[in-house]
Formats: structure tokens, C-alpha cells, sequence
């Protein structure tokens, strides 16, 4: 039987050669130069590495919202969001709150408020509008999942100590558990609830950045700019 077998030469060439060369001459460089001027290089590369296309296009917030009319001329109900990139650091909790714009670009999230609350406090909850309220009493219906459709849940500051080691690891993953920081543990449920119904949910990632919309196409650039401005922490001569 005959068996054809077909074999390669491998070599190496001058170039390759001479970039192993390069390298190597690189590497003895480095290792005789300081902490200091190491962090330089570092940092210089950094720098080069964060250049891109778009980085001698900015402009204006006013410029840029013409440029975008222009391009979604045939599309008029597109939505302009606003990007928002906030310097996080390893651990600090996710950037959120609540703003209040004078035109919304999408329509509100319907609110489905749950109270834990007794006495006066239950009373001002239900005349601000809250769908559930209830006591301790309400603690078993929430662990059986009968108020899965909620969507918010508050506390008083004298009850928040009974429900929080029954119901920690129910809402805690759901991120419903009501908490100090982020101030749904209160006895001003009624100043909340208002503040709920009139502003709007700002959210970052898991990095920080903030995507908000701000407007439509449709919209006048003044109701957008002025939308855009109430932004978080984002005034328009900072654009």
C-alpha cells in the first residue's frame, strides 16, 4: 500500500527574528528602570489605549441634538437618552434615585405600593394611595407570596425591626426589602408615596453608568435641553 505523507519546513525568518530581538530588548529596559517611571509607562499606554473615533467629535448638547434630528428625520418617535458615566469605585453600591422631569420621554411605571405600618401612620398610607396596608399581620400573606405583584414596599421605622428577620431573605433578592439607605424604611409614607407618583427612577449599572431618556425626536430642542439638564448632577454647561 502506498502512503503519501505531506511534510512542511518550518523556519525562522529574520523578521521574526528581529521582533523576538525587540521584545527581548524591551523586557531588559523595563526590568532596570524604577516604580515610578513604570507607572508613567503604565499610565501613558492607558491613555493610548482610551483613544478612539469619536474622540475628537464632541460637541455641544445643542449641536448634537440637531445632528440626531437630521439622521432620524423619517423615524420622529425615536428617544434621545442621556448617558452618564459616574466614577465608581470596587464595593461602593449602585448610583440610584429619583428625578422629577418636566416632560417624561417614556410613559411612568405603574406603582404597586405595599406599607407596613400601624395606627395614624396606616391611616395617612392608605389616604396617599397605598394598595396595601397592614401591620405584623401582613408578614405571613407576604412570605406565602400573596403580594407578589407589588412592586414597592415601605416600613415604619417600629416595625421594620419585627419584619426584617422574616422577610430578609424573601425581598431581600427581589431587592423589595425595605431599608434606611434607601429610604424606604420612614414614617413620612405619605411624603413618599407623593415623591413616588411625581418623579421618575434613575438606575446605574453594575459600573456606574446612568442611561436615562430624556426626550423624542418630535420633541423642541428647548424641552429637550431643559429635560436633559434635570438630569443627575448634570447641568447643561457641563455638556
Amino acid at each position: 500500500m502506498l502512503q503519501l505523507v505531506h511534510s512542511r519546513q518550518f523556519s525562522s525568518s529574520p523578521v521574526a527574528l528581529a521582533r523576538n530581538a525587540r521584545a527581548s530588548a524591551r523586557s531588559k529596559v523595563k526590568k532596570s528602570l524604577t516604580k515610578r517611571q513604570l507607572a508613567l509607562l503604565a499610565k501613558k499606554k492607558a491613555a493610548k489605549g482610551e483613544r478612539n473615533v469619536y474622540s475628537k467629535e464632541k460637541m455641544t448638547l445643542a449641536d448634537a441634538i440637531s445632528v440626531l434630528r437630521a439622521v432620524e428625520v423619517a423615524r420622529p418617535n425615536s428617544t434621545y437618552e442621556l448617558v452618564i458615566k459616574t466614577a465608581m469605585s470596587r464595593g461602593a453600591p449602585i448610583p440610584s434615585g429619583r428625578i422629577n422631569l418636566p416632560r417624561e420621554a417614556k410613559s411612568k411605571k405603574e406603582y404597586r405600593i405595599l406599607v407596613f405600618a400601624d395606627g395614624r401612620l396606616a391611616d395617612e398610607a392608605r389616604r396617599a394611595g397605598a394598595h396595601v396596608v397592614g401591620g405584623l399581620d401582613l408578614i405571613e400573606p407576604v412570605a406565602e407570596g400573596k403580594h407578589n405583584n407589588c412592586t414597592t414596599i415601605l416600613c415604619t421605622t417600629s416595625l421594620i425591626r419585627g419584619i426584617s428577620a422574616k422577610l430578609g431573605r424573601v425581598l431581600g433578592p427581589r431587592g423589595l426589602m425595605p431599608s434606611e439607605r434607601r429610604g424606604t424604611v420612614t414614617d413620612d409614607i405619605e411624603g413618599y408615596i407623593q415623591k413616588l407618583k411625581g418623579t421618575t427612577e434613575w438606575r446605574g449599572d453594575k459600573k456606574g453608568t446612568i442611561r436615562m431618556p430624556v426626550g423624542k425626536v418630535v420633541n423642541t430642542i428647548t424641552r429637550i435641553l431643559l429635560s436633559s439638564t434635570q438630569a443627575p448632577g448634570i447641568q447643561l454647561k457641563d455638556i
